[in-house]
């Protein structure tokens, strides 16, 4: 078994500022491929789609591997575009440390900032690699400078170049004579280590250039500071320099090979016969082929073929260690973001916003509606928030969306994997709903109207924003169901997710979040009550507290930084206006206005498509999710894809199978 080191390392960056291309060179410079792929001529080894090569985007990620030193790299290439943010979130949980590619020509973008922000918050090592330097209008002093401002000011350049802007462009790293760099590493330090600054005052020849290194070493190591690195993946200036400190810098991986089985999952793709294939970064003990694991919500299946990835290709293996990422087969009902065996990592795992818009997806040919759905629900395993929606009363798929390119991708795959062709809806925002104040419910046992061998009372209050969904129980253990009481897993479980299930559709038909669902009363018949009577009563109960209490429909909001020539702010804010967004801030630096404010995710499509035209081709815009906001106006309403437990009639004939012949009472 190879016990090397592992570096589990991901590689991103804002759409086309090169990092598929540095994966390229630094398995070029490891020796795993013999001739460098181009992404224009979609013939790099991590764009595999056809829509990848064909757009020259990363739209899956792809893991390859090379070694450096005696350490196993394991390079994760991301997705930059913001339509694919999922792609990078699901990532992120598996990472040892990354690298942040900048172009040296456009600079900090606004996925940058998302990235960086969110790799600061996770604590993950991050070195930054500013790329291109080879390009016209590349950047060094004022590039540094815009980082420390809009990313970090804990940087510290790790070389100069030289010739920036043309193809013989150099990077020649600092080393223990330049005194500037020793300086400066000195003073960043010192920042963040007392100890270090106290000793280097009391003796500044007490601490060699090694020192410094190992110091700059372990504060990278804790994502407290962040080497920057300039080249060019094309022509490989400076990432010799990057290679070698990639596993000088960045930790490699820990865990005990002889450990509890802990590992997550964060891809999920089909093999050639259709059989689900995870991919699965171990964080302790060992999975072995035959091996029974346990994952997700109390699954178990037996592991029946494991695959590694080394030295650039995906070898059989009999078993996968802690540090390693493996392909597993066998595991049916696996899940992106499971967790197998027992779980080590932070239980936060959406770090990004989610997806605020959708559409509905029609086939060209209405009899391939069912086959559309199987081949969505496929593309939903391998991409969760993609959310499929099925109206059964309209008989249509409704999917999530982060943006429009989404749409081509989703429109490629079918058409290119199951001979599908489709359309497009209009694309909608997705709305949210709150609780507007508290209500309550109660259905009993025995009454005439209620025909379950059941008792339920649930009430609904308002949470604080942003904290989802919170489940109590406030009931006397004696009257509790077993299934509650003793914990039997499968019962609880079906209980909880009645509830989540049911808050997917509120009283206007979107999401309910931001509440607090208390379960007040219970009771059963022994032995006759089961929890399907639970399963079926809860919804009634659920909505009529929800119904008492109210609900207030939320937007999502995106906040904006634009910036754009003076003599066109006017025409600009009108426009804004009109779109109802709301600048907070402005600021007039030099020749430039700069606007900061608020616009409704519905709006920003437009905006976009609508600024080169008012800024001369000139506006700079960075948008990012921001918040939900309440509706002004009337509340918009989403078409309900549940049997409607608001209409108690309609509910309960649909639930037992009655029809109105029957002459059951149900009102």
């Amino acid at each position: 078994m190879n016990l090397n080191p592992h570096l589990n390392l991901g590689i991103l960056a804002h759409v086309d500022a090169g990092k598929t291309s540095l994966t390229e060179r630094l398995l070029y410079a490891a020796g795993v491929i013999g001739e460098i792929g181009s992404v224009d001529e979609g013939s790099t080894q991590t764009d595999s789609l056809a829509l990848e090569r064909q757009r020259g985007i990363t739209i899956k990620s792809a893991v390859v591997s090379f070694v450096i030193g005696g350490v196993n790299v394991n390079l994760i290439d991301t997705p930059g575009h913001p339509d694919f943010i999922a792609e990078v979130e699901r990532v992120l949980n598996v990472l040892d440390g990354a690298v942040l590619v900048i172009s040296a020509v456009e600079g900090v973008q606004a996925q940058t900032r998302v990235l960086m922000r969110t790799l600061q918050r996770l604590n993950i090592p991050t070195l930054i690699f500013v790329n291109k330097i080879d390009r016209r209008g590349a950047q060094y002093e004022r590039l540094l400078e815009s980082i420390s401002e809009k990313l970090t000011p804990a940087i510290i350049p790790m070389g100069s170049t030289s010739e920036l802007g043309a193809h013989s462009a150099l990077y020649t790293p600092y080393g223990p004579d330049d005194a500037d760099f020793t300086s400066r590493l000195v003073d960043l330090l010192a920042d963040h280590d007392d100890a270090f600054m106290a000793e280097y005052v009391d003796d500044e020849t007490a601490v060699s250039y090694s020192q410094l290194r190992s110091a700059l070493a372990a504060q990278t190591r804790q994502a407290l500071v962040h080497p920057v690195f300039f080249g060019s993946a094309v022509t490989g200036a400076g990432v010799n320099s990057l290679i070698a400190d990639i596993t000088g810098l960045l930790p490699a991986a820990e865990g005990d090979i002889n450990g509890l089985v802990s590992g997550t999952v964060f891809k999920i793709e089909r093999g050639q016969a259709g059989e689900k294939v995870a991919y699965v970064r171990m964080f302790s003990g060992t999975i072995r082929i035959r091996d029974r694991v346990l994952f997700g919500q109390g699954y178990e299946a037996k592991v029946t073929a494991i695959s590694v990835f080394e030295r650039g290709s995906v070898v059989q293996r009999a078993s996968v260690v802690a540090g390693q990422i493996g392909k597993l087969w066998g595991l049916g009902e696996i899940q992106i973001g499971d967790t197998l065996g027992i779980s080590q990592t932070p239980s936060e795992r959406c770090h990004f916003a989610p997806p605020t818009l959708e559409t509905v997806v029609v086939p060209h040919r209405p009899a391939d509606k069912g086959v559309l759905h199987a081949a969505l629900s496929q593309l939903a395993e391998q991409d969760p928030l993609i959310d499929l929606r099925q109206d059964d009363v309209r008989q249509e798929l409704f999917v999530s969306l982060y943006g429009e390119v989404q749409k081509e991708v989703i429109q490629a795959t079918l058409s290119g994997d199951y001979g599908l062709e489709v359309a497009f809806r209009e694309t909608t925002t997705i709305c949210t709903e709150r609780p507007a104040g508290t209500g309550a419910a109660v259905e009993t046992l025995g009454e005439p109207s209620n025909p379950f061998l059941a008792t339920v009372g649930i009430r609904v209050e308002p949470a604080p924003i942003d904290t989802g969904v919170e489940l109590r129980l406030e009931v006397d253990v004696g009257s509790m169901p077993l299934f509650i009481y003793r914990a039997v897993e499968e019962f609880r479980r079906a209980v909880e997710d009645t509830v989540r299930k049911t808050l997917r559709q509120g009283l206007y038909g979107w999401e309910v979040t931001d509440c607090t669902v208390t379960l007040t009363h219970s009771g059963y018949v022994s032995p006759d009550s089961s929890a399907s009577d639970f399963r079926k009563l809860t919804p009634l109960v659920l909505m009529s507290a929800l119904k008492q209490a109210g609900t207030v429909v939320c937007e999502p909001l995106y906040r904006f930084h634009l910036e754009l020539p003076n003599d066109t702010f006017g025409p600009t804010l009108a426009a804004l206006a009109r779109l109802r967004a709301v600048p907070q801030a402005s600021a007039m630096p030099g020749s430039l206005y700069v606007l900061e404010g608020e616009v409704p995710a519905v709006r920003v499509h437009e905006f976009q498509q609508q600024l080169p035209g008012l800024t001369h081709g000139e506006g700079v815009l960075e948008c990012a999710f921001s918040r939900y906001e309440p509706v002004r106006g009337p509340f918009p309403t989403r078409p309900r894809t549940d049997h409607n437990p608001l209409n108690r009639k309609a509910y309960l004939m649909h639930i037992m199978g009655w029809s109105s012949a029957k002459g059951h009472h149900v009102n």
